[in-house]
């Protein structure tokens, strides 16, 4: 079951990081970019890879957050209780 959860928090997230990548990186090129006034001393296919690894991070924390807060479905159990998934 905790590989199952891995892939419903891994998988969505790695298909919104790809379309907000895309968005973003459509409206802001990476020769254009400065950190604390200076360009990065990075090929424009690192900023890509880190730019999606930063946004699939933030999107896998609010899939997981939202995993953590849903009722789980015990067959066992009343229906009033609340089981997160997690």
């Amino acid at each position: 079951m905790k590989y199952r959860l891995l892939i419903w928090i891994l998988w969505p997230s790695f298909l919104v990081a790809s379309m907000a990548e895309g968005l973003l990186f459509s409206m802001i090129q990476p020769d254009e970019l400065m950190f604390f006034g200076h360009h990065p001393d990075i090929s424009s296919e690192g900023i890509y890879t880190i730019g999606f690894f930063i946004i699939w991070s933030f999107c896998a924390f609010s899939s997981a957050l939202t995993a953590y807060i849903l009722p789980g479905i015990d067959a066992g159990s009343d229906t009033d209780s609340d089981h997160s998934l997690i």
